[in-house]
């Protein structure tokens, strides 16, 4: 274990004023989940842990308004057991309760969770310099191109990485065009949640668009009549605590049968959580059939670019959708 300094400050500002202060090699940590994991597997080398868990009024839920907001330290466990979450987005519920074991949604934050690293084996496993990987030391090379890519992307890789975004919560939340706060030195902004994540490109260590010092205070949920109608459906190896090879989260709005509004985003299958435009057009203005259904989730496809071992995620993926559709469109029906 490498030595670092820890601090435990009491305002959001105060965090951020240390991270200033401690400079490039600070972490913000939150429930811990995955930075004390890639700690352990010699990834991350952080000089300083600020521990924002001690800072009152950042873990509250509030489904009351005209939107749903997270703070950033409430509970994957607590937002999905809040009782207008559960009941008019299960969108969000189901992702939180599919994304991991009963202990680690006790522990884990709905902001931490947005900024999990890849499950890529060569990243994860390869700290000791036998596997290249670009992620984790940029130019080294990937040697998950040419190499078991069974788990890898299909939908935004490079020729520098191919490594999935391993989240089942942003998916979800992309699905529901929610957005982030953020503060951080240069003061508060907001953003959609799909613009926290890059693409790879020839920079995959770059992962997300926060600057140096920013830390998410919160998210915020638009409600829309989509989220009675919405579902969030996950493949996997196994059952339970499990990453997902393919998911899709879907909220529809409808006219009798004739959809009007899709949104759809997939996880296990691509880089970073991704909206899944092209599927959603098959939709619009025809009736919900498993035919129409299935035909979107191939649309979705279009640009895949399967390596050696992952073309079937292609296939997987379009009836994880099709499937997902046909969830969502029986529920709230009257």
């Amino acid at each position: 274990m490498q030595p670092f300094s820890y601090t435990s400050p009491r305002s959001a500002q105060e965090a951020v004023a240390t991270f200033a202060n401690a400079g490039r090699g600070a972490r913000f940590i939150a429930g811990g989940t995955t930075l004390y994991d890639l700690m352990k597997l010699d990834v991350e080398h952080p000089g300083h842990l600020i521990d924002i868990t001690a800072i009152e009024g950042l873990n509250g839920i509030d489904s009351s308004g005209e939107h749903l907001r997270f703070e950033t330290l409430a509970l994957m466990s607590a937002v999905a057991a809040d009782s207008v979450v559960a009941r008019d987005y299960p969108v969000l519920a189901e992702a939180l309760l599919k994304a991991a074991s009963q202990q680690i949604r006790n522990m884990a934050t709905v902001g931490g969770n947005l900024l999990q690293k890849t499950r890529c084996m060569y990243f994860r496993n390869g700290a000791n310099g036998v596997y290249p990987c670009n992620k984790r030391q940029p130019g080294s090379g990937c040697a998950a191109i040419g190499g078991l890519d069974r788990g890898q992307a299909i939908l935004g890789a490079s020729g520098s990485c191919t490594a999935v975004s391993p989240g089942d919560w942003p998916v979800a939340l992309l699905a529901m065009d929610a957005s982030i706060e953020v503060l951080g030195p240069q003061g508060s902004r907001t953003l959609p949640v799909g613009d926290l994540y890059r693409l790879p490109g020839n920079t995959p260590h770059l992962e997300f668009t926060l600057e140096p010092g920013e830390m998410i205070t919160a998210i915020v949920v638009p409600k829309s009549p989509a989220g009675l109608r919405s579902t969030y459906h996950k493949i996997r190896d196994r059952e339970s605590y499990a990453f997902a090879l393919a998911s899709a989260a879907v909220a529809l709005e409808t006219d009798g049968d004739v959809v009007t509004k899709a949104r759809i985003a997939l996880g296990g299958v691509a880089t970073r959580p991704w909206r899944a435009l092209d599927a959603e057009q098959v939709l619009i203005g025809k009736r919900l059939t498993p035919d129409i259904a299935l035909a979107a989730g191939h649309a979705a496809f279009n640009d895949a670019r399967p390596g050696r071992h992952n073309g079937f995620k292609a296939e997987l993926g379009a009836r994880t959708i099709g499937d997902a559709l046909l969830i969502a469109s029986e529920r709230n029906r009257t």
